[in-house]
């Protein structure tokens, strides 16, 4: 067995620290310094620009038309019990309201009643459900403002409400010999108070941690409606009263049976109106907050 001397065990570690360097220096080389071949491509396609943003008005309307003809298949069996519910109070109150302002209240707040069960409770479940489905990635991923999508399907909601809130109206008119000559209002009333309830229901759907706590609100909201809605203001305690002033469908019921009156006070309609119209401006745009919040979560 031979023995390497020290002297060249060091000389060979030197060749072999050289030898390394070089590798390393050699792959580490600019591309600037490897040659033509290493140079970056400028034949490649650049990038194409994106698509503009849709604008509003026009995304407003592909959403009103795509959620009117959802509602239309899936939402008529409910507009019926709607309907059917608003006119059944009627006929119960009839045994204990003969007539005058309490029976133009009940009237009033049967009508309004429909657009609450549909504007608030329903849209109220829509939104909750579609939170915790995932189906706002889908609407996130289009290029349409988050107001159309919330001003869309509160649209949809409050104008599927038509027919249910005409239909009670007018039955509660025969039921109580009321004037039909003013019904008119309901021109108004319809969508200022859906707009009002469509925005508190799209808020508490997206609002709501859970789905099942937002069909509760919807449902807690709906129950509200029908009790400080039907019954006449002026039987309830004073305490209800102000909680009564704090709904946003108030206002419409107040408008709608002004118009019952031999001769309606038409400022004080205007007034009422002009509340609900503010209420549902100030509460879609809290729905138009919560959904941006709710889509990037």
């Amino acid at each position: 067995m031979s023995v390497v001397p020290a002297e060249a065990q060091a000389k060979a570690a030197e060749q072999a620290g050289g030898t390394a360097a070089a590798e390393t220096r050699a792959r580490t080389v600019t591309p600037a310094a490897a040659g033509p071949a290493a140079a970056p491509r400028t034949d490649l396609p650049s990038a194409a620009p994106l698509a503009p943003a849709a604008r509003l008005l026009p995304a407003l309307a592909a959403v009103y038309r795509a959620q009117l003809s959802r509602a239309r298949v899936a939402r008529i069996p409910l507009l019926f019990v709607a309907t059917f519910q608003s006119v059944g109070i009627m006929v119960l109150m009839r045994g204990v309201v003969d007539g005058g302002d309490a029976a133009r209240a009940v009237v009033a707040g049967s009508s309004v009643l429909v657009v609450a069960f549909v504007a608030l409770n329903l849209l109220a479940q829509y939104f909750g459900q579609l939170r915790a489905s995932g189906g706002l990635d889908h609407y996130a991923t289009l290029p349409v403002p988050p107001a159309a999508v919330v001003l869309g399907a509160a649209a949809a909601y409050a104008s599927f409400t038509a027919p249910g809130t005409v239909v009670t109206a007018v039955t509660g008119c025969l039921l109580f010999q009321l004037p039909m000559a003013n019904l008119w209002v309901l021109i108004a009333v319809i969508p200022l108070a859906g707009a009002a309830l469509a925005g508190l229901g799209a808020a508490l759907g997206l609002l709501a941690p859970r789905p099942e706590l937002a069909t509760l609100c919807g449902q807690l909201g709906m129950s509200a409606a029908l009790l400080l809605g039907v019954l006449p203001a002026a039987r309830l305690p004073a305490p209800i009263s102000y909680a009564r002033d704090l709904l946003p469908s108030t206002y419409g019921v107040e408008a709608l049976a002004r118009g019952f009156d031999a001769r309606p006070d038409w400022l004080a309609v205007l007034a009422d109106l002009g509340v609900c119209a503010a209420v549902g401006v100030l509460s879609l745009a809290v729905a138009t907050w919560a959904y941006r919040r709710a889509a990037v979560r």
